[in-house]
């Protein structure tokens, strides 16, 4: 019986292919470093020179300006540095939302791509090659423009039951917080972990046995029935601050601007074009004879679609999907253009008034730069997650 090879010691010549890979990256990492520090000496040093300050000191000052949306309280006299975290909050706030109905609206042009119905399918290419080819400045103020100037004034404002539809933005309902409030959050969270639990247990069931169990709408009613549980049991608070049609404007309730809405409208619809047809590449990557086994096996095509096509296309859609929302979250720094005050614009004013160019501009570079990596962290962690694994 012959004892196994012991592996191959690494070896640290130059003959090793491995070892000058190395001394490659070494190199090229210390150039790049060197050339970074260059030029960062080199701009201090004509700063200076020209009596430009530097530093970013200036985030501890006032901010002498008003911000007109933003999710919590700010005034003109707080420092700059909450300026920037308003701006942040807004960015993000497009983003993420962007990122969520840019997923189900791409996959449902997506998967409509394949419909028996030829107006169904017909809709979805127009949609695809409508928005996909239109540049997404020239969208956002078409947008734009169609708040504030084909919707009615906010003294006479689209009714739609609670909701009011004008030039001053959506309003709507909002709830008067209570500790019923909180207690219907812990209940939704509880929830979740309890659908987790049951798709987990679906699924091992599924397996051993080929019966299918709701994978949607059971989960959905986990989460919405223990929030409604938690809301009871905070003494299920009912009371609504509801928007009341003024003389010149709409007052109480909550409120989405225009810009906000344009923004978000506007980034939703571009990406899902191109979502759209990453997830029609997908599926149609899969091959055919997995489609007819599920028929063989009496699927219906929407199982066939949802339980054997969608899966196994995950592993080619998430990585060009990962791409188009990085693009949405980086495409959302046109919002500058209709007023939308994000992180982009908040910077601008902050420039023009501390002159600190650079310093405003690496604020925006390391909070887009941190955004992006985040999603992609995410992201690739989801990815190895609904990769085929080799048995």
């Amino acid at each position: 019986m012959s004892t196994p090879s012991a592996p191959p010691k690494k070896s640290w010549s130059w003959r090793s292919q491995a070892f000058r890979g190395l001394v490659y990256q070494v190199l090229a990492v210390s150039l790049i470093v060197l050339i970074v520090l260059y030029l960062a000496n080199n701009t201090a040093t004509n700063m200076k020179l020209r009596g430009i300050q530097s530093g970013f000191d200036f985030l501890g000052g006032v901010a002498g300006f008003d911000i007109g949306e933003s999710l919590f309280a700010f005034d003109s006299g707080e420092p700059y540095w909450r300026a920037f975290l308003v701006g942040f909050v807004n960015t993000l706030r497009v983003a993420v939302l962007g990122i969520i109905f840019t997923t189900i609206l791409g996959t449902l042009i997506g998967v409509g791509r394949f419909s028996r119905n030829a107006l169904v399918r017909g809709l979805c290419s127009a949609y695809v090659e409508f928005f996909r080819n239109v540049p997404i400045l020239l969208q956002l103020l078409m947008w734009y423009l169609m708040f504030t100037e084909v919707l009615p004034a906010a003294n006479e404002p689209l009714i739609l039951g609670p909701l009011f539809l004008s030039k001053g933005g959506l309003n709507f309902p909002i709830p008067v917080w209570a500790s019923g409030h909180v207690w219907a959050a812990w209940g939704m969270l509880a929830g979740v972990l309890g659908a987790w639990w049951y798709r987990k247990a679906a699924m091992r069931h599924f397996e051993a046995t080929g019966r299918i169990r709701s994978m949607v709408w059971v989960p959905l009613g986990i989460v919405a029935g223990a929030g409604v549980l938690g809301w009871i049991l905070g003494g299920a608070p009912t009371a609504l601050n509801m928007p009341i049609q003024g003389e010149f404007a709409i007052e109480n309730g909550g409120a989405l601007t225009p810009e906000f809405l344009s923004v978000l409208i506007g980034l939703t619809v571009y990406t899902a074009a191109f979502v759209a047809e990453v997830v029609r590449g997908g599926i149609q990557s899969v091959s055919a004879g997995q489609a007819e086994a599920a028929a063989a096996l009496g699927l219906a095509r929407s199982q066939t679609m949802r339980l054997v096509m969608l899966p196994q296309a995950l592993r080619v859609i998430i990585p060009p999907v990962t791409n188009q929302y990085l693009n949405l979250t980086k495409n959302s720094s046109l919002a500058v253009a209709i007023g939308y005050p994000d992180v982009v614009s908040i910077a601008n004013t902050a420039l023009n008034q501390t002159g600190r160019a650079v310093e405003c501009i690496s604020i925006i570079m390391l909070i887009y730069l941190t955004t992006s990596l985040s999603t992609s962290l995410l992201m690739n962690w989801y990815n190895d997650r609904a990769a085929i694994k080799e048995r």
